[in-house]
């Protein structure tokens, strides 16, 4: 029996499998195609054959791994999977339409709501990263992600000098609102967009919706409109519970930081005390690094010389970020 493809993704959260919108998307599709795949939910996007996520790690050497949603999609097909094979030839062509829409229209607005929106980037998602993330990548890696994120978002605007601010923001928003109620009256009273089985557009507008309507943020305004389509909260409420039942409940409430006794280990000093240790430790990891790669070097002088020039330090390059297991 032929070992099954590994899948590699973002941990979930908020009763999602996974907290991320590409991950979602192949996961969902996946489960509807009844491919098996032994699934890693990590976050280290380093420990993924392809350094990102999501990851598919193949068994053919001439594949190897990939990490696009319609690349994983694609591969699934090859190997008989096919959450599409029912479709008539116009089904398929409104497929390929919509996921067009969604990743001109939605997507955008999503990426700036998750990671530009000052309030929900700093709240919600670079806590959620930072906190999940294992030390001391989780240090470098939620800025590398937002960095990442601003360049995909003017990669689909087709501005390489797109700026955030507010006549983006209500553009971004104004598409993002029209592709909801679009996508709301094509899906109707329907179980799925194509009958009562999902196909790989299930899969596309779930992954992108899912986490609107699960994750709370302080600005919600997408939020508050999808809330408001009672069909599409719906249709994302029953995929979870029928696809994903061990993740459809409802998300655990989240531990505020109340000190009740000053005999807490989590207490102020203690907190204060282990950043400061943790930065110390990050900091001499880096700097052993740098000198056992030969990266920063330290000359010895002799004693005489010193009284003549100061002692130096020669660096030859900037430092290698160390991935952690």
């Amino acid at each position: 029996m032929a070992a099954p493809l590994e899948l590699y993704c973002w941990k979930g959260d908020w009763g999602l499998p996974s907290v991320d919108t590409d991950c979602l998307t192949v996961l969902a599709y996946a489960k509807f195609a009844g491919a098996p795949l032994k699934v890693h939910k990590i976050t280290n996007p380093w420990r993924s054959p392809t350094g990102t996520l999501p990851s598919l790690k193949t068994t053919e050497e001439s594949t190897g791994s990939l990490s696009k949603p319609s690349n994983i999609i694609i591969h699934l097909r090859k190997q008989k999977y096919n959450a599409d094979y029912d479709l008539s030839a116009k089904e398929g062509a409104d497929t390929l339409a919509f996921v067009s829409l969604l990743e001109e229209k939605l997507l955008p607005a999503l990426i700036y709501t998750h990671w530009v929106d000052s309030k929900n980037y700093v709240d919600v998602t670079r806590r959620w990263y930072a906190e999940n993330i294992p030390f001391p990548l989780n240090f470098l890696l939620p800025n590398r992600i937002h960095n990442q994120q601003l360049e995909r978002l003017r990669l689909v605007r087709g501005d390489s000098t797109l700026e955030p601010g507010e006549q983006l923001e209500k553009e971004l928003y104004h598409d993002a609102l029209e592709c909801m109620t679009l996508l709301s009256q094509r899906l109707g009273s329907h179980k799925f967009f194509f009958g009562d089985s999902p196909s790989s557009l299930d899969a596309y507008v779930f992954g992108h919706l899912a986490p609107l309507l699960k994750v709370k943020l302080p600005n919600g305004k997408l939020q508050q409109h999808l809330n408001s389509l009672d069909n599409l909260r719906h249709y994302c409420t029953n995929i979870l519970v029928l696809y994903f039942p061990s993740e459809g409940g409802e998300p655990p409430i989240r531990k505020v930081s109340v000190h009740s006794d000053g005999s807490d280990f989590d207490s102020e000093p203690h907190k204060r005390r282990k950043q400061i240790l943790s930065v110390l430790f990050a900091m001499g990891s880096m700097l052993g690094y740098a000198i056992l790669m030969g990266i920063v070097s330290i000359q010895h002088i002799r004693p005489q010389a010193a009284l003549v020039g100061p002692r130096h330090i020669e660096e030859g390059g900037e430092e290698e970020e160390e991935e952690e297991k």
